[in-house]
């Protein structure tokens, strides 16, 4: 179908006003659940040819994530949709004032290809809980998943409500030619400012989750082995190419010695002693970021790890030490297995480090001290986080995602997933049975007087 008509085809569908319906969007969400159940195993099989990723990887990270997304707007659909009474003031009396949530219209989802499900449906969830229409664009650099993702919606909508488009750079430039009234952009900071630009031609709103290189606090106070075994867990997941992934370890140098081996043994014991035959190992998604990995992997000298295998393009959860922070290493988002270690003597100097730097879309502090973990998370700007743990606080519908500054704008998960694709008119149902003679010319001192005592 072409682009263009079918702008034009998903406008004529919402103009019907079907939608609007909390009904229509119910059923709409329980095709969906229904039609993710029929294809789990397809799914998993896909995920695992793309991108390496087990089943019960893809089912944690992925499909789990989508499903419990489903229920939560399944289950508050109803109290979502209703207007929201707030105060009338005094010199409006006598009105109901109320917030309308409606939906935007049409509205573009922009999904990567390192989570390709979970990045693609949990914002169509949100999309569609809050009544509009959709285009689904899939990343071609997961194809597998695209597949079945596109047989998937295709089966559960007519394309005037959602439409799946696979595809590369092209296609989005092509999209984004097209007038949307909302888009939705999850992937690299460089593809965030052209989504950004091109909306900007039409005054479309636009939210971002993008990325950056976050950080990861291990104090003087920390438990050493859970936080080895839990920056392994969040580093190394899917091969390390998760957006809020620990990009680099900030340790005082005075834990070093203890933590480090305690990483090394907890990757083999999570990944065994040859982690890229590891069956729960995942590969890195194509040649080009490969090489640019090892490329990256210079940066440093590997305390363990540094093994690769270009035929499976797979490599080793590698900790590298003896890095610059000049280094290109240093520079750009990881997103991938390679964990580089910056000790510090005094945190004062690790929070001017970080404070230096574009905010990061995560941050993680590992420490006992209370007000030390208050302190650091209190300095820094930052999109979501954890004390104690890595990558978990996207897994709540209570918790808003999403970044900051160059890590990206708005936030979605649970009601603001709903929000974010939703309008709220602002409206004053007014009364016609008393109607205050203060607003009406002639002004007189004495109306001035009241209008001073009401608006004071």
């Amino acid at each position: 179908m072409e682009l263009r008509e079918l702008a034009k085809e998903q406008r004529e569908f919402y103009q019907t006003g079907r939608t609007l319906d909390c009904a229509f969007r119910a059923q709409a969400l329980e095709r969906l659940a229904r039609g993710l159940e029929q294809r789990e195993e397809r799914l998993c099989r896909a995920l695992e040819a793309d991108l390496g990723k087990p089943p019960f990887e893809a089912y944690m990270t992925e499909i789990g994530l989508v499903k419990s997304e489903l229920r939560w707007q399944r289950t508050h659909l109803r109290a979502n949709m209703r207007p929201r009474r707030v105060p009338t003031p005094l010199d409006q009396y006598k009105a109901r004032s109320f917030r309308d949530p409606r939906p935007y219209g049409t509205v573009l989802v922009m999904a990567p290809w390192n989570y390709p499900l979970l990045l693609s449906l949990a914002p169509l969830t949100g999309a569609l809980a809050a009544g509009n229409c959709a285009v689904v664009k899939l990343s071609d650099q997961a194809p597998r998943s695209a597949e079945v993702l596109t047989d998937l919606l295709a089966d559960c909508f007519d394309p005037g409500h959602v439409f799946a488009l696979q595809g590369g750079r092209a296609e989005n430039q092509a999209l984004l030619a097209q007038r949307f009234d909302k888009i939705f952009f999850t992937g690299s900071p460089a593809v965030g400012r052209a989504v950004l630009e091109a909306a900007a031609q039409n005054l479309t709103p636009v939210v971002l989750e993008l990325g950056g290189k976050s950080p990861c606090f291990v104090t003087k106070e920390a438990d050493l082995k859970t936080a080895a075994r839990r920056i392994v867990f969040g580093k190394f997941l899917n091969s390390g190419q998760t957006c809020v992934a620990p990009d680099y370890l900030l340790a005082d140098r005075a834990v070093l010695p203890s933590l480090l081996p305690l990483i090394c043994q907890e990757i083999e014991r999570a990944f065994g002693p040859r982690p890229m035959e590891s069956p729960g190992y995942c590969r890195i998604v194509n040649q080009k970021r490969f090489d640019r990995l090892l490329e990256l992997m210079g940066g440093g000298q590997a305390l363990c790890g540094g093994g690769f295998c270009r035929e499976k393009l797979t490599i080793e959860p590698t900790i590298l030490t003896g890095v610059s922070t000049e280094s290109l290493l240093m520079q750009e988002e990881i997103f991938g297995p390679l964990l580089p270690v910056l000790p510090y003597d005094v945190l004062e100097e690790a929070l001017s480090f970080v404070e230096s730097r574009p905010h990061p879309l995560a941050l993680y502090v590992f420490t006992e001290n209370k007000k030390q973990a208050r302190q650091i998370m209190g300095r820094l700007q930052f999109g979501g986080g954890c004390v104690n743990d890595t990558v978990v606080h996207l897994a709540s519908h209570r918790l808003p995602f999403g970044g900051v500054g160059q890590s990206g704008m708005g936030a979605y998960h649970g009601r603001q997933s709903f929000e974010i694709f939703t309008h709220y008119r602002s409206i004053v149902d007014a009364s016609t049975k008393i109607d205050l003679p203060i607003r009406y010319r002639p002004y007189t001192p004495a109306k001035f007087w009241t209008l001073r005592r009401f608006l004071k």
